[in-house]
């Protein structure tokens, strides 16, 4: 509309971030009970504050159709939320006959290039999801599965193309800016305001970056305790499926 400047791809338009204490213990296969209900509550917030914003779809750092039961957290939050979801997890959750073996390893090497895929099968001859090289400098496939209201396909297109490093920005500056909300709520170091977003945005990488483990990246998820515990709540991520 006339006068209107629209933002540029693949910019933070909106952050909200807050503490949150999770009491539901945590089991495995049932993270979603544990969080879900905080995610929702952020999406719900949006839809109060900002209508205009809200998302077409979500990606959510965990999985989708890709788990033991069928519906891992990005399925929950899909329903909840009444939005299209992607499930964009790091590492592979193995279920149905699906291992992060040899064959597995084989096949991750033959990801050459930035978007290319290969289905990841189980042994009931359902495809739960797509391993991805989501970027030419990443040697680390995502493993995408459908959510809610939209098919695998797609899902594997919207995360390729939001990924300007191994992540897909929406995860990766939700990582980012809680991890940062955890420090500054915490009184740890950290940086000012607004060189730190200058410098979660990152738009390009120079010659001496690297696209695969762009600071805050590449740590692998640490186990989750049971009992109540405080963290940072955002409303693009989920938490990493177990």
């Amino acid at each position: 509309m006339p006068g209107h400047v629209l933002p540029s791809p693949l910019t933070v338009v909106y952050e909200d971030c807050r503490m949150v204490r999770l009491t539901a213990p945590y089991l495995p296969g049932f993270l979603a009970f544990r969080e879900a209900p905080f995610l929702v509550d952020a999406v719900q917030r949006l839809r109060e504050r900002e209508p205009g914003l809200l998302p077409q779809v979500l990606l959510v750092d965990g999985n989708g159709v890709l788990h033991p039961r069928g519906f891992g957290v990005a399925c929950h939050l899909g329903v909840l939320a009444d939005l299209p979801c992607v499930g964009v997890a790091k590492q592979l959750l193995q279920v149905d006959g699906l291992e992060n073996d040899a064959l597995h390893r084989s096949k991750v090497r033959l990801l050459r290039a930035g978007g290319d895929l290969f289905p990841l099968t189980g042994d009931s001859g359902a495809v739960l999801g797509a391993a991805l090289r989501s970027h030419e400098g990443s040697t680390k496939p995502l493993y995408v599965s459908v959510g809610h209201r939209v098919s695998l396909e797609v899902a594997v297109r919207l995360t390729h193309s939001c990924c300007r490093f191994r992540v897909p920005e929406p995860v990766r500056q939700a990582d980012i800016r809680s991890r940062d909300h955890i420090r500054r709520s915490l009184g740890g170091p950290g940086p000012q305001q607004e060189s730190r977003s200058q410098e979660a945005q990152r738009p390009e990488v120079g010659p001496e970056q690297s696209p695969e483990e762009p600071p805050g990246e590449g740590r692998s998820p640490k186990a989750r305790s049971p009992g109540p515990r405080t963290h940072a709540e955002a409303p693009g991520p989920g938490a990493q499926e177990q």
